[in-house]
């Protein structure tokens, strides 16, 4: 029996895929529910799974774009390994049908140097001007696209802070033992910058917003986008509801979107959506940058590394752990007044976090639920 696997539908509004890799060679036995393959939509990498055991037939190529419900490949499930070098006469048909030969599903596949050398101009002295030219991934094509239209079709202006880190690593190095034992996950910055966006949001609702035509929408709820780098490149999971989440459920969320994007299992639900966007380039160790807005959204918050540096405190020259921070927005509906407010909310949020997050000191193991 000749078994045809179609390209899934990743989404409503995605037609088409790009193979990304095939994780077996034509003619290899697979078994049923194995990985067989990788796809790459507009918004993220899908595995695809063999139904049933037996001799993969493939039938498009890695960089081939296909349309959902088009054909991916076949499986010979009357094959087994006992008969890797046998085809079926029914086997045989299909093969001709999809005019495969069959002498490169029983033969090895042939390897070729994928590094193109190609002579470099004026540099007749020089040596290993070799190079790899590769195409660029559906996900990485796309997300040019988004970012090119941002700068082109938005008035996107950034408005700098900074903040100081101290009273957050106060708090984090005296609990975040003992909130690691007890929920499994880290006490991160994450949710601290978070909270204080939701706080910032509410008091200026134009940058929860998105431009729909002529029309301006604002969001009655707060789903916050994080950006996070996987192996395909950068992509932006969805914290739902974050503003009735808790430091626990902000982490947990985070912890498991990650993951999934590390695991290559990420829906496409998790990644649609979003009404502000939290980036920090600070992990990599950026030290101030101008992050780009995520369409449709019309701001986005960039976090950079943390450095001790001098600053002046009543007077006094002191050495603090300050952190750059950045906000691009759409100058379309969101003024620069409200641009340098939202940034000095979150300051004097993360540098009075007891009294703007948590309430009171009698409150932070409850904040943290610890009790």
């Amino acid at each position: 029996m000749i078994l045809e696997i179609k390209v899934p539908s990743p989404g409503e509004s995605i037609t088409e895929v790009e193979i990304s890799s095939w994780l077996f060679k034509n003619g290899d036995f697979v078994k049923k529910n194995q990985v067989i393959a990788e796809i790459d939509s507009d918004k993220a990498t899908l595995e695809i799974c063999a139904e049933e055991s037996g001799m993969l037939i493939i039938k498009a190529k890695k960089g081939d774009i296909l349309k959902v419900g088009e054909i991916l490949c076949l499986i010979d499930t009357s094959f087994s390994k006992e008969k890797r070098n046998f085809i079926a006469p029914s086997t045989i048909k299909r093969l001709n049908q999809y005019k495969i030969d069959k002498k490169k599903i029983i033969s090895k596949n042939k390897k070729y140097d994928a590094i193109k050398k190609i002579p470099s101009m004026g540099t007749k002295n020089l040596i290993n001007r070799s190079f790899d030219i590769t195409k660029l991934s559906k996900l990485r094509r796309k997300l040019s696209e988004r970012l090119v239209s941002v700068k082109n079709e938005t008035a996107m202006l950034t408005t700098f802070n900074e903040v100081d880190m101290s009273n957050i690593f106060f708090l984090r190095k005296k609990y975040k033992n003992v909130f690691k034992e007890k929920h499994g996950v880290k006490l991160g910055l994450m949710s601290f910058f978070v909270k204080s966006c939701i706080i910032a949001l509410k008091k200026y609702p134009d940058i929860n917003s998105m431009i729909d035509g002529e029309n301006k929408i604002n969001f009655k709820y707060y789903d916050i986008s994080i950006a996070v780098s996987g192996p395909k490149g950068l992509m932006v999971p969805v914290i739902r509801n974050a503003d009735t989440l808790s430091f626990r459920g902000i982490e947990n969320t985070i912890k498991n979107l990650s993951n999934s994007i590390k695991n290559s299992t990420i829906s496409i639900d998790d990644l649609t959506g979003g009404t502000f966007t939290i980036t920090n380039g600070g992990i990599f160790g950026s030290m101030l940058s101008t992050p780009i807005i995520n369409p449709p959204q019309s701001a986005i918050l960039g976090m950079h590394n943390i450095v001790e540096r001098p600053i002046v405190k009543l007077g006094k020259l002191e050495i603090r752990p300050i952190m750059y921070l950045a906000l691009s927005y759409d100058h379309r509906i969101i003024d620069g007044k409200e641009a340098v407010g939202f940034l000095l909310s979150i300051k004097e949020s993360i540098e009075n976090p007891i009294k703007n997050l948590i309430g009171s000191e009698e409150n932070l193991k409850n904040s943290f639920e610890l009790k």
